[in-house]
C-alpha cells in the first residue's frame, strides 16, 4: 500500500442496494489499495466497518470503468448486481451520464439510468452448462442429485436455487451454510430459497458464499428467475421481494436485466491506524 495514502487514510462510501449493503472504494485516481485481508478487516462489522461486499472502482481499458469485488471472507467474487448498481449510480451522476460500460469479472456489463431514477444493469446470459456454473460433475441443471432438487445457475458466480412452500420457516443459516460447500460446487455457492407467489412474483431470501445471509443478492435475483422460468413456474419478468426491499427482473434476449433502489448511505475514511494495523 502507498506511503501517501497510508498517511491520508482511506476513503470510501457506503451504499446499499435494497439493504444489500457495499463498502465502494474509488481508486481510479491512484494504484489499486484493496488486498484479500485488507477486504477482510474492512469487512468486520465488530472492528471494521462491515458490508456484504466491498468494490473497488478502477480505471477502465475497454469500459468506462472497471470494478473487482470481495466478500466479506476476504476472497474474491466475480460478480455482484446491487454493487455494480451502487456504483453505477454513483458514477452517473457525478458525470451527468444515463448509460455506462463497466468491465467485471463478468465481462463488460452496461448500465442504464432509467426516467424514474432507478438504475439497472444487464448482467449478462445466464451460465447453463455444467462445466460453466461450474459443478463438480454433468447433471440435471434443474434437477440437482441434492435434497430438495435444487436448481443450479451461473451468473459469473455459482447459485444453487431451492423452491420451496414458505421460505419464512427454513433455518437459512443451516441450510445455506450446508449447500454453499456442497462437493457438487467445487468453487461454493450462493444459496436462494425461494417461493413462487405468481407466474410474475417470488419471494426470495438469501445465504451468500463467503458472507452469509444477506437482505438481498442481485446475482442471485437474476439466477433465481432464470430457474424459476426454466421449470416453467414464472415469465421471464419478475418482480423478487428479497428481505430488503424489491428486486425487477427481465431475463431478455440480450442478458438478463437487474433494476430496483440504491441508496448512497455516507461517505468516510479509514484511519491510517486501521490501514497500518497487523492482520
Amino acid at each position: 500500500m502507498q506511503k501517501s495514502r497510508r498517511k491520508d487514510g482511506l476513503p470510501f462510501m457506503k451504499m446499499h442496494g435494497a439493504g444489500n449493503d457495499f463498502v465502494i472504494v474509488d481508486s481510479r485516481s491512484g494504484p489499486a489499495m484493496v488486498t484479500g485481508a485488507l477486504a477482510r478487516r474492512i469487512g468486520d462489522r465488530h472492528r471494521g466497518v462491515g458490508f456484504d461486499q466491498l468494490a473497488e472502482i478502477r480505471p477502465g481499458t475497454d469500459a468506462d470503468l472497471e470494478l473487482v469485488f470481495w466478500n466479506a471472507d476476504g476472497s474474491r467474487s466475480g460478480a455482484c448486481g446491487n454493487a455494480t448498481r451502487c456504483v453505477a449510480s454513483h458514477v452517473m451522476e457525478e458525470d451527468g451520464a444515463t448509460r455506462l460500460s463497466i468491465r467485471t469479472g463478468r465481462g463488460i456489463l452496461q448500465a442504464r439510468r432509467d426516467p424514474d431514477g432507478s438504475v439497472r444493469v444487464n448482467m449478462g446470459a445466464p451460465q447453463l452448462s455444467w462445466q460453466d456454473i461450474p459443478l463438480a460433475k454433468r447433471v440435471d441443471i434443474d434437477a440437482l442429485p441434492l435434497q430438495g432438487m435444487p436448481s443450479a445457475v451461473g451468473m459469473g458466480n455459482p447459485h444453487c436455487v431451492f423452491f420451496v412452500e414458505d421460505v419464512e420457516k427454513l433455518d437459512i443459516a443451516a441450510l445455506g451454510a450446508r449447500s454453499e460447500h456442497d462437493p457438487l460446487f467445487p468453487a461454493a455457492t450462493n444459496v436462494e430459497f425461494v417461493q413462487v407467489r405468481s407466474p410474475g412474483e417470488i419471494r426470495m431470501r438469501v445465504w451468500e458464499r463467503g458472507t452469509g445471509i444477506t437482505l438481498a443478492c442481485g446475482s442471485g435475483a437474476c439466477a433465481v428467475a432464470v430457474a424459476a422460468h426454466r421449470r416453467g413456474l414464472t415469465g421471464r419478468k419478475l418482480r423478487i421481494q428479497a428481505d430488503g426491499g424489491w428486486l425487477n427482473v427481465d431475463w431478455r434476449d440480450d442478458g438478463v436485466w437487474l433494476g430496483g433502489p440504491v441508496a448512497h448511505v455516507f461517505d468516510a475514511r479509514l484511519t491510517r491506524a486501521f490501514l497500518e494495523a497487523e492482520a
